[in-house]
């Protein structure tokens, strides 16, 4: 077995990233971090085409992701439901432009998102499933969806315990319209590189388990984990998909508290 790479976290870039204000500096964020995607491929003897980079361009407004869409992105995250629907009905000129709602989502916004998103990577509870499989059908439509996994034990996040995963994912085929396409989780937020590490094992070997016994149809090629500060030790443990904003949009005026809403609060209905 050959020993893992001594790759550190960048938490501590955590909110001194430049903002990226031409389509310049987006051309040269995005090159850059393909450049740190590739090199952590490299390092694991993977293909860097192997893995999807997720733009995520929560709480920056309409000009930056207009900036962002003429560097070349077409797929972009949001945690908020309603501010990516706000953000979705502004840019419907940019008829290629989709969207990953990447946060937790409320049933009463599963309508929302059933409408208009591409993806939704925050499935973790049945009830929201059902409302998006209803919805989704009323619509005519189908939606890629990842089971978020509460991988570091925090009850401050969103996503199932690891044990409660299987049954989950054994309920999934009676909602037609959701096609599951892997698992997604949020390591934990530490300078100790081997903390972070163990979430993505942990998901990764989970992935690898429910694979032989996942029902026909539900997908889990798919592994959704890593952003700006762990991209890289997540590529290391065989994500195929980071998630990645501050790097490329800039540093975000609040505490990502903020973003990702602690597992007692319910998001703002405003």
């Amino acid at each position: 077995m050959q020993p893992l790479p001594d790759t550190p976290t960048r938490h501590d870039q955590h909110g001194n990233y430049p903002q990226a204000a031409s389509v310049e500096d987006f051309r040269h964020n995005l090159g850059a971090v393909q450049a740190r995607i590739a090199a952590a491929c490299h390092r694991v003897e993977r293909d860097p085409a192997s893995v999807r980079l997720l733009p995520v361009s929560k709480t920056k407004p309409e000009a930056s992701i207009r900036l962002a869409y003429a560097a070349g992105c077409r797929l972009l995250g949001e945690n908020k439901v309603q501010e990516a629907h706000r953000k979705w009905q502004a840019m419907q000129d940019l008829e290629d432009l989709r969207w990953s709602v990447i946060g937790h989502l409320q049933t009463n916004k599963a309508k929302l998102v059933a409408h208009f998103a591409a993806e939704f990577q925050a499935l973790d509870s049945l009830r929201v499933a059902e409302a998006l499989d209803r919805h989704l059908q009323i619509e005519g439509r189908s939606l890629d969806v990842f089971v978020q996994v509460n991988t570091s034990g925090e009850a401050s996040k969103y996503g199932l315990a690891p044990e409660d995963v299987p049954d989950f994912i054994e309920k999934l085929p009676a909602f037609s319209a959701l096609r599951v396409r892997g698992l997604m989780t949020l390591a934990l937020f530490s300078s100790e590189a081997e903390r972070v590490r163990r979430c993505f094992i942990l998901l990764r070997d989970l992935r690898d388990q429910l694979r032989q016994s996942a029902p026909a149809g539900i997908g889990l090629d798919e592994l959704s984990m890593g952003m700006s500060g762990d991209f890289e030790i997540a590529i290391e443990e065989g994500a195929t998909v980071v998630r990645v904003g501050q790097a490329i949009f800039g540093a975000r005026a609040l505490p990502d508290s903020y973003y990702w809403p602690t597992g007692d609060t319910e998001e703002p209905k405003s």
